[in-house]
C-alpha cells in the first residue's frame, strides 16, 4: 500500500479522535522525567525560555493538506563514497566521517564518538511507513570501529533511532549520553542500553582528555501525540585534544541568541557541526529548523573556525528538493564572502580530517 499525505493525515486524525477519556488523560500525564522545576522545566514539560513553541497538530495537518509545495525526491540517491574508519585516531588529530543525515562519527584523542546514529531504513514510529532513506549509511554497521560513546541530542525519530541504539548496545556496549528524559525512552525499549541523562549546563567526562557539556538549543521533542516536550533536547560542546566542537542537531535560528551564548560560555570552537536541511515551508519550520542562510549566520555567531553541514540528503522530512540545502548553502557562503572549504558539505561516506 502506498502511504500518501492524505492517508497519513487520515491516520493521524483517527488517532487524535480516538484518544479520549481515561486513556487520553493518562497519556497526557505520563512523564519521562521527574525533577525540580527550573527555568526550562515546569514539572511535566520542558521549554526553551528563548525559543518558540512547536506548531500544533492542526498546523501539521494544514501543511500536509497543501498541494504543490513539495518537491519529491528520487527513491534512490546513492553516494559514491564508503568509509572504513581506522580503529582509533590518537592525539590532537580529528577525523570526522559523515554517515548521513544527522549521523556523524568523530574520532580523536583515542575515543570513538557517534552522534545521533541512524542505521534504520526509516525514521518513523512504524517500519512500514514514514521517511525512508535514499542512500546507505556512509559506514556499514559491521565496519564501525569500537564505539566508546554515543551522543543523542533529542528524541525525534531521525535522531533517536532506538533500533540502532539497541544494535550498538549489543555489539559495542557504549556509554550513551543524552538530555533528561530520553533515557526513559531507551531503557523502556532495551534495558541493555547504557544511557546516562543530563540537564543543560552539565559537563560529563568521557575520557582523561575529552568531555562533553549539554547546551541549550532552540527546538522541541516528541515521539507521539501526547509526549510533546516531555524529554529535553540539547546541543553538545565536546572538548577534545583537537579543540572544542560545537554540535547542534535540529535548531531554529531565531535572533541567534543561543549561538552567541554558546560562543560566550564555551568558545572558542575549532569546529561547528550545524544543520542546513528540513526547512520548507518556512511558515511551519522557521522556529525549529534553520535554512542554509540562517546556518551561515549561526556559524558567524558561534565564532567557529570551520563548520560541517548535516541534516540533509538522506531522508525527505520536508518540502525542499534533495539538493536545495547544499545549493542554498553555497549561495549563502558566496554572499557572506566565506570560502566553501570553511563550511563544508559531505556526502555519506566522505571524511574530513582536521
Amino acid at each position: 500500500m502506498r502511504f500518501t499525505r492524505r492517508r497519513l493525515i487520515t491516520g493521524l486524525s483517527a488517532v487524535a479522535a480516538a484518544a479520549g477519556g481515561v486513556a487520553s488523560a493518562r497519556a497526557a500525564q505520563a512523564r519521562y522525567y521527574e525533577g525540580a522545576i527550573s527555568d526550562h522545566f515546569n514539572g511535566l514539560r520542558f521549554v526553551d525560555p528563548h525559543g518558540v513553541a512547536p506548531k500544533s497538530l492542526p498546523d501539521l495537518l494544514r501543511w500536509w493538506s497543501i498541494r504543490g509545495g513539495r518537491v519529491a525526491w528520487a527513491g534512490s540517491a546513492p553516494s559514491a563514497y564508503v568509509d572504513t574508519p581506522p580503529a582509533r585516531v590518537d592525539g590532537s588529530a580529528l577525523r570526522v566521517s559523515f554517515v548521513g543525515h544527522a549521523s556523524v562519527l568523530l574520532q580523536t584523542g583515542g575515543l570513538n564518538i557517534l552522534i545521533d546514529p541512524v542505521w534504520s531504513d526509516r525514521v518513523s514510529p512504524v517500519d512500514f511507513a514514514g521517511p525512508k532513506r535514499v542512500n546507505d549509511p556512509g559506514i556499514a554497521f559491521d565496519a564501525l570501529p569500537k564505539i566508546d560513546v554515543i551522543l543523542v541530542s533529542h528524541n525525534h525519530y531521525d535522531h533517536l533511532d532506538i533500533a540502532t541504539l539497541s544494535r550498538l548496545a549489543a555489539v559495542h556496549r557504549p556509554r550513551v549520553i543524552t538530555p533528561l528524559g530520553n533515557d526513559s525512552i531507551m531503557q523502556a525499549y532495551d534495558p541493555a542500553i547504557m544511557v546516562e541523562a543530563f540537564d543543560w549546563g552539565e559537563r560529563v567526562k568521557l575520557s582523561a582528555d575529552i568531555d562533553v557539556t549539554l547546551a541549550p538549543m532552540r527546538h522541541w521533542s516528541a515521539r507521539g501525540v501526547f509526549d510533546r516536550n516531555k524529554a529535553l533536547w540539547a546541543a553538545f560542546i565536546i572538548a577534545t585534544p583537537a579543540g572544542r566542537i560545537y554540535h547542534v542537531a535540529d535548531s531554529g535560528y531565531g535572533d541567534g541568541f543561543r549561538f552567541r551564548e554558546a560562543r560566550g560560555l564555551y568558545g572558542p570552537f575549532r569546529l561547528a557541526i550545524l544543520p542546513i536541511g528540513a526547512y520548507e515551508p518556512r511558515w511551519f519550520m522557521r522556529d525549529q529548523h534553520m535554512n542554509p542562510e540562517e546556518a551561515v549566520n549561526a556559524f558567524l555567531d558561534c565564532g567557529a573556525e570551520v563548520a560541517l553541514a548535516h541534516h540533509h540528503g538522506t531522508f525527505q522530512l520536508t518540502d525542499e528538493a534533495i539538493d536545495a540545502p547544499v545549493m542554498a548553502l553555497a549561495d549563502a557562503l558566496t554572499r557572506h564572502r566565506i570560502a566553501p572549504d570553511t563550511f563544508r558539505t559531505l556526502k555519506p561516506g566522505q571524511v574530513w580530517e582536521l
